[in-house]
């Protein structure tokens, strides 16, 4: 049961993903990233209302260090997707998304200076072995015809983007956790849609009132593209329950190491309905990277 729950992630996560990019023609980087919350926010909370009606949960009663983890958390989210969906501007779908593969990685390495966690020996192989996929990924043999004097490889510009996104989603993995575990010995799943009810409400009265700030247009168009934008919020909340219960049910190392198979559907979803095109060095990169990051998941 976890295989097939984990796989369903896995699909609509990557869905979900390619649609906001597809968004951007209609939408700017910000307000591609706030209809994850903004539509996915009633469906978290009405998870929650059934939850509490008709399977007789008790709501839990957060205390001040939840809403500190929790509001640290959907901002680290926020920072996150917005870096991710820059990077795909800068480099596309697929390769974006391999950059932000590095959320494992970077958790890894904020366990063990933050938290004194470190990985075991192999671990720390799988995560060499994902740091060179990275560096050979981001050294791109494409001429920019603006530079003055061309060079055989440039540093690819998507690449602190796509850490970026990793490193909002590790932060924000990690405190999504802490949130959860502080709402006491309530079920695991009723746990998890709490956090995330919670977190996505959180999400958009902040990412909400800075486009109010800054460009009430991007609010508006939001609203105009309500049948695009409401799907990706669908597929956030369930993507997201999906990851819940299957960690739930299986080792999360186990879960997340058998959703890498999110790459090959990445590099499908690019291929078949973005039109980008891939060199055999991106593949093989691409391929490197995401076996480090099993590496870690199933060896640290």
């Amino acid at each position: 049961m976890w295989v097939l729950v984990t796989l369903a992630a896995v699909v609509l996560q990557a869905t979900r993903t390619s649609m906001q990019q597809k968004l951007r023609a209609h939408l700017s980087i910000t307000a591609a990233g706030f209809v994850r919350y903004f539509y996915g926010a009633p469906i978290a909370l009405g998870a929650v209302a059934v939850a509490v009606v008709a399977f007789g949960q008790s709501l839990p009663v957060p205390s001040a260090g939840f809403w500190l983890t929790v509001t640290a958390a959907g901002v680290a989210q926020i920072v996150g997707t917005v870096a991710l969906i820059a990077a795909f501007d800068r480099r596309g779908f697929a390769v974006g998304t391999v950059y932000a593969k590095t959320e494992v990685l970077q958790v890894a390495v904020f366990s063990a200076v933050v938290l004194h966690e470190p990985l075991r020996v192999w671990g720390w192989v799988g995560a060499a072995v994902c740091v060179v996929g990275v560096g050979w990924l981001a050294l791109v043999r494409r001429p920019e015809p603006e530079t003055i004097a061309p060079t055989l490889f440039r540093l690819d510009a998507a690449l602190g983007l796509g850490l970026l996104a990793g490193a909002g989603f590790a932060l924000a993995s990690v405190w999504i956790r802490a949130s959860s575990k502080s709402l006491g010995d309530h079920p695991a799943v009723f746990r998890a849609l709490v956090t995330l009810a919670a977190m996505n409400t959180v999400q958009v009265l902040i990412n909400g009132a800075q486009m109010l700030a800054t460009n009430a247009d991007d609010v508006r168009a939001v609203a105009r593209t309500w049948r695009s934008s409401a799907v990706v919020g669908v597929l956030s909340v369930f993507g997201s329950a999906g990851w819940a219960i299957a960690v739930t049910l299986e080792n999360a190392a186990k879960v997340r190491a058998l959703g890498q198979v999110e790459l090959l559907l990445t590099f499908a979803i690019s291929h078949r309905f973005l039109g980008e095109r891939h060199r055999r060095s991106e593949f093989a990169a691409s391929a490197l990277t995401v076996a480090g990051v099993a590496a870690v998941l199933a060896l640290g």
